[in-house]
């Protein structure tokens, strides 16, 4: 476990976005990604019949959709103790192997920190 304390101000800022992103629609995540200008993009799970996106592949798709060049972090809260391999390539295909990536919990504690690659 992750001390979220010990958080750079801006991690803790999309964990918190993440957070509030999933409780507030109501979805099983929330995620959130940070552009490589500080932009942020915030999204839940998307389960509609005709289309299944995680939360961070929505996140990620907003962000490409918005002109986002790369990426420089991104967080997911849920019930989740890891991510899907989907997710860390979509991740991976605009920020880079190196991008960390924030797994928390629903009490907004940041379980672990993995490298999209």
């Amino acid at each position: 476990m992750t001390d979220s304390s010990a958080l750079d101000p801006e991690d803790r800022k999309i964990v918190t976005l993440a957070r509030a992103a999933r409780a507030r629609n109501g979805v099983p995540e929330g995620a959130a990604v940070r552009d490589d200008n500080g932009r942020t993009y915030v999204a839940g799970t998307v389960a509609l019949p005709s289309l299944r996106l995680s939360a961070l592949r929505t996140a990620v798709a907003m962000a490409v959709a918005s002109g986002a060049a790369g990426l420089e972090a991104a967080a997911v809260v849920g019930e989740g103790e890891s991510l899907a391999e989907d997710d860390l390539a979509a991740v991976r295909d605009l920020g880079g192997a190196a991008t960390p990536v924030l797994l928390a919990g629903v009490d907004g504690a940041v379980r672990s920190v993995v490298t999209a690659g």
